[in-house]
């Protein structure tokens, strides 16, 4: 998942930036506001709630982008060591921004992690763990599944309700202690913002304690929180980043497995529509839906106003209609 020739040329290339911008002012906004970047949009939506007209806040993933595989510009860079604060996920979501931590943590940008404290998933990959099931072993699986890492952690935390609760409270406690004369503002748009995630958890809750299936079939494998939150299961064709493709005999355990379950439809995410996926769907002839994995949005989601909750509540429309019979 995390690109290190990217993470070496981001810290060559920020060092630099810091180097030259040494003993200036924090960038704060000519407004007073505070100056926010984040990598993924759920960080980006839940600063501006938070901070309210304190803060303006910012994604660096172009829309429509894999927010695995993104490369920061030098334009992205430069404004990224001028901001007051840079939130990022972690869990390994975004390779460059564990080593700009490291680079900016003597400088006045404050740095992040909004998983900090969050239990992750431990994913393997669901057709691996059905093959084990029907007791297929190979000889040669290790080298097979070299691009499918077994217990990698999910970093894809923020679609689960509950602990987006968690990364919006750490986005909290860093905006208190760069802007203290305000906490109580950023303490009650926070309360309120917990309350609406907390009638997100309950929409889903309610949604999947009343589908008549419990299984979906998606392309990526980024929605174990659903499983271990909900109690639903996902058939993932693709690892934890889209681009770790399943082997000749994974997708083949996957279409059995998809059979067995009598599934209708195969979710692709707003952003990808990998091969794989797309040749298992073929192959059984399946309607497809958009799920949103809400990481970045789209140019039509822009345009449409869409929100963090907004786009949830589609999900939960777009998995009614996978669970149903």
């Amino acid at each position: 998942m995390k690109n290190r020739f990217l993470t070496v040329a981001f810290l060559l290339s920020i060092s630099t930036l810091v180097l030259v911008g040494c003993g200036q002012e924090p960038d704060t906004n000519a407004d007073g506001k505070l100056s926010i970047y984040t990598t993924l949009y759920p960080l980006e939506y839940f600063a501006e709630r938070i901070g309210g007209e304190h803060v303006t806040a910012e994604s660096i993933i172009p829309p429509g982008s894999d927010a695995h595989s993104f490369e920061p510009t030098t334009k992205t860079m430069t404004e990224l060591a001028e901001s007051d604060l840079f939130i990022y996920n972690g869990a390994g979501m975004e390779g460059f921004a564990d080593a700009a931590k490291d680079t900016l943590k003597n400088e006045d940008v404050m740095t992040l992690e909004s998983a900090e404290g969050i239990h992750f998933d431990e994913t393997i990959e669901e057709h691996e763990e059905h093959a084990d099931e029907e007791g297929e072993h190979e000889e040669h699986a290790d080298e097979e599944h070299a691009d499918h890492d077994h217990g990698d952690v999910n970093p894809h935390i923020w679609i689960d309700p509950t602990l987006a609760i968690q990364q919006a409270e750490n986005i909290k406690h860093a905006l208190i202690e760069i802007n203290p004369d305000n906490k109580k503002t950023f303490e009650s748009n926070f309360e309120t913002l917990e309350e609406e995630l907390l009638a997100l958890d309950k929409e889903f809750r309610e949604m999947a304690d009343s589908a008549p299936k419990k299984e979906f079939l998606i392309s990526h494998d980024a929605y174990s929180y659903w499983e271990s939150r909900y109690g639903l299961k996902q058939l993932s064709v693709s690892g934890l980043s889209p681009s770790q493709e399943p082997t000749q005999k994974q997708l083949e355990d996957i279409i059995e497995t998809a059979k067995s379950y009598n599934l209708k439809y195969m979710l692709f995410e707003q952003n990808a529509t990998p091969k794989p996926a797309k040749a298992v769907q073929q192959e059984l002839g399946l309607e497809t839906l958009r799920i949103h994995n809400l990481s970045v949005l789209t140019e039509e989601d822009i345009e449409n106003d869409e929100t963090y909750f907004t786009l949830m509540e589609q999900n939960i429309q777009t998995l009614e209609k996978a669970l149903s019979e």
